[in-house]
């Protein structure tokens, strides 16, 4: 996550959807599931995050979001987070001893088993296997990089997790934390609501999702398929299943390929 401009005199952004209510003057709940964000825009959150059905699962108390403002860490009368790269080169590099002390200053608020990871683009891809895990655990603090990246001290202090959302790079790594926290708390008990659906939904098997249908009946000229309409569950989920098989193979070989191996036991 790079950008190569320095921190100094930057605009202060202002979103106009930003309901921290939500956040703010609310004190830690024991059980919640805790989702701590260390960020140099923490107005940034909750986002979309405060929306629909991980807002709902916010205000009920089934997880917490923290924004841990960087700037509040950083050196000097101007707060600086970052400096030039050592050896040289373009950009700036976030400081190790402003992130420590963030870092310590969050941890003291959340279980020592849940993981820190650092949203980077050079780290193992995000997937529906990593959001259950995450899932099970007490919860996360998240590093959101800027600039050229954070100091590798802090990653091998830490022993940080590096995560990927995919093969870009973004200008922060706070819409990247957003889409990992939302494809997590979805998982947690009780915010979706209906397990099944979960179950049901695309990667949760290793396959795609097979295409879904509503009223009405015809659109456009184009029917739902008749054996949807049939009431005949045992062939309604053989065609779903021959569906998410085809789509799976034609759109992500990866996935099939790691699927056939699955069922084969290797």
């Amino acid at each position: 996550m790079s950008d190569s401009n320095k921190s100094h005199g930057r605009k202060t952004i202002h979103p106009t959807l930003v309901p921290r209510e939500l956040m703010s003057d609310r004190p830690d709940l024991a059980r919640a599931w805790m989702a701590q964000v260390i960020t140099l825009f923490p107005e940034a959150f909750p986002g979309v995050l405060g929306l629909s059905l991980t807002g709902k699962a916010l205000q009920d108390g089934k997880w917490q979001l923290k924004p841990v403002p960087l700037r509040e860490f950083g050196e000097g009368k101007h707060r600086n987070v970052d400096d030039t790269p050592a050896g040289g080169g373009a950009g700036m590099v976030l400081r190790p001893d402003v992130m420590g002390r963030a870092l310590e200053a969050a941890r003291r608020h959340i279980s020592p088993a849940a993981p820190i990871i650092y949203l980077s683009p050079r780290g193992r891809r995000f997937n529906q296997k990593f959001a259950r895990h995450l899932a099970r655990t007490p919860g996360v603090t998240l590093i959101c990089g800027r600039f050229e990246g954070l100091d590798q001290r802090v990653l091998d202090h830490y022993g940080v997790t590096e995560v990927s959302m995919g093969d870009y790079v973004l200008t922060g790594g706070e819409l990247a934390a957003q889409a990992m926290l939302d494809a997590t708390v979805r998982l947690l008990p009780g915010v979706l609501g209906n397990a099944d659906s979960i179950e049901e939904e695309s990667f949760s098997n290793g396959l795609l999702e097979h295409p879904q249908y509503t009223r009405p009946a015809t659109w456009e000229g184009r029917e739902i398929p008749p054996v949807l309409m049939s009431g005949h569950h045992g062939k309604i989920e053989q065609w779903r299943r021959v569906q998410s098989e085809e789509i799976t193979r034609e759109r992500r070989p990866d996935l099939w390929d790691a699927h056939k191996a699955a069922k084969r036991g290797e």
